[in-house]
Formats: structure tokens, C-alpha cells, sequence
């Protein structure tokens, strides 16, 4: 009996140890890629602000074959959404902002996940034959340790497959 009790104690203070020194670790993951593509600002937005045309370069669209997609009418400025079903998962992208000048942010909603903000921010080189482009998503982690843990893997688990998508988009807008 004692030994349980003494189990049961040590199971406890460890657990208020982790939840403790969580405390400690941001509750905010941030994961962020740039790069530049060789078109203009408004060739690349048009390939940003359309929910339609992100199936061409976004990395998330394509693992899922058997999702279903629905647009709003129109897909693209503020309020436009697009949303999925598919046998992985089920989520909805809403943008939020849609600027030209300078890029969109939007919420994405995924079942079972936090919610993430993210933007593509646009901004042309000085001789605006280019556009550096800014992608960024903030994902919120909540107070819960194994939450917070996810936050350390954040830019190794969705930074590759960002850098994807911008080659792609590259691509696209590039012409080849």
C-alpha cells in the first residue's frame, strides 16, 4: 500500500512539473519561408487571391485524392472560402484580408486541429520585374504541454512542404 501511495505522489508532482516548465515554452508556433519569383506583383497575386487556383501550387491540396471541394462564389477577397472533405481530413480556408499590394491573410480550419492564421505577403523588387513574397502561418498551441511540444517540430514538419508550394508557385508564375 505504500508503495502505491507513494506511485501515486510521485506521478503527480512529475505531472506538475511538466505542466510547470511548459509554462515556459511559447504558445505560439511561427513558421515562415520567403523567396522570390521573376513576375510581377499582380501576376502572383492573381495566383494567391483565388482559392481555385490554389490546387496548382498549395502542398496540403494534393495528398488527399479523394477530397471533395466546395468554393464560395466568388473565390477570391475578403470573406471567399474554400473548404474540403476527403477521407484524411476535413477543413476550411477563409480569407480574411486581399490586398493587390500587398498579399492576403486568411484562417485555416482544420477538424481536430487549432485553428492557423497565415498570409502570403507581396512586395515588389526595386526594379519590379520581381516579387519577394512572404509566407507565414501562426499556429496557436494552447497551454497543454504535448501542445506546446508540437511547436518545436512546427517549421520541420510545415516548413518543407511551404517551400514546396512557393516552388511550385514560382513555377506557375514564371511560365515554366
Amino acid at each position: 500500500m505504500r508503495f502505491i501511495k507513494l506511485l501515486l505522489i510521485s506521478v503527480i508532482i512529475l505531472g506538475v512539473v511538466i505542466f510547470g516548465l511548459s509554462l515556459a515554452f511559447p504558445s505560439t508556433a511561427v513558421v515562415e519561408r520567403t523567396g522570390v519569383i521573376r513576375a510581377p506583383v499582380d501576376t502572383v497575386y492573381a495566383h494567391i487571391s483565388n482559392l481555385k487556383a490554389w490546387d496548382a501550387w498549395n502542398p496540403w491540396t494534393r495528398p488527399d485524392t479523394t477530397a471533395t471541394l466546395v468554393y464560395s462564389d466568388p473565390p477570391s477577397g475578403p470573406g471567399a472560402w474554400y473548404s474540403w472533405d476527403g477521407k484524411l481530413n476535413s477543413g476550411k480556408v477563409t480569407v480574411l484580408d486581399s490586398d493587390p499590394a500587398k498579399g492576403i491573410h486568411y484562417l485555416l480550419d482544420i477538424k481536430s486541429v487549432r485553428p492557423v492564421n497565415g498570409g502570403i505577403e507581396l512586395k515588389p523588387t526595386p526594379d519590379g520585374k520581381a516579387t519577394a513574397i512572404f509566407w507565414h502561418m501562426e499556429i496557436k498551441l494552447g497551454m497543454l504541454p504535448w501542445w506546446k511540444l508540437r511547436g518545436f517540430v512546427a517549421d520541420r514538419v510545415y516548413g518543407p512542404a511551404m517551400n514546396d508550394g512557393l516552388t511550385k508557385l514560382s513555377r506557375i508564375c514564371e511560365g515554366k
